[in-house]
């Protein structure tokens, strides 16, 4: 789909002056194979809203991305620890993935930080930090999963940029996609997604802005 093929190329764009070289192709391989349905989210979220998005539509697609794949990459390190197993001394393809981690969650958030989803995208990792906590602890997390909250974020990013209220039932409806996939990894565009999802969006986002405290509203930092 041509949201998803949007989506890869501005994430893989947004880390071509990355260095060194190893560390750029570590993360430009990992998101030329990853699934985009996140970004590719972000600009079904802006076709759904009426009225027309802001250049920086493809930047905050590519900001959600990254924020995803880093914090993606940060769960497999965790539940693996691929490290104990190698040399200390040694340079390892996990030290690699660790500073890839970081880096690509830093880079999201640099695209995101002057948007109307930068509190959100602060809200996906403090999200997903009590959820990690929770995991190790044997306990059983009452946060979301990382992908519902990264859907989330990716529906606020998305129809934000068009300069209107972000709909409630559009929030919902991405997290609800989030929640019916289940298992992990994350499938591709075509498996999570529903047929026609820019229409299905279109309709659960609906004519009237949303209330209450979870309303996201424009900021004047954004233009």
């Amino acid at each position: 789909m041509e949201e998803a093929e949007q989506a890869r190329a501005a994430a893989r764009d947004a880390v071509r002056d990355v260095e060194p070289s190893d560390l750029r192709r570590a993360m430009d391989d990992r998101l030329a194979q990853c699934s985009v349905v996140p970004g590719a989210l972000v600009f079904l979220a802006a076709d759904a809203t009426p009225g027309r998005a802001d250049d920086g539509l493809a930047e905050r697609a590519a900001g959600v991305q990254l924020v995803y794949e880093g914090l993606v990459l940060t769960r497999d390190l965790v539940e693996t620890v691929p490290w104990t197993s190698a040399d200390a001394d040694a340079d390892t393809p996990a030290d690699l993935d660790v500073l890839a981690a970081d880096v690509l969650v830093a880079k999201g958030f640099r695209l995101l930080a002057r948007t109307e989803a930068a509190d959100a995208a602060v809200r996906t990792v403090r999200e997903f930090g009590r959820e990690r906590t929770d995991a190790q602890a044997g306990r059983e997390s009452t946060t979301r999963s990382l992908e519902a909250s990264v859907f989330d974020l990716a529906a606020v990013a998305g129809a934000s940029a068009v300069g209107t209220d972000v709909p409630r039932g559009l929030r919902q409806y991405a997290v609800g996609l989030a929640d019916s996939w289940g298992e992990r990894p994350l499938g591709s565009p075509a498996e999570v997604l529903p047929e026609r999802p820019a229409d299905v969006m279109a309709r659960v986002a609906g004519p009237s802005a949303p209330d209450g405290d979870d309303a996201v509203r424009p900021s004047a930092t954004d233009h």
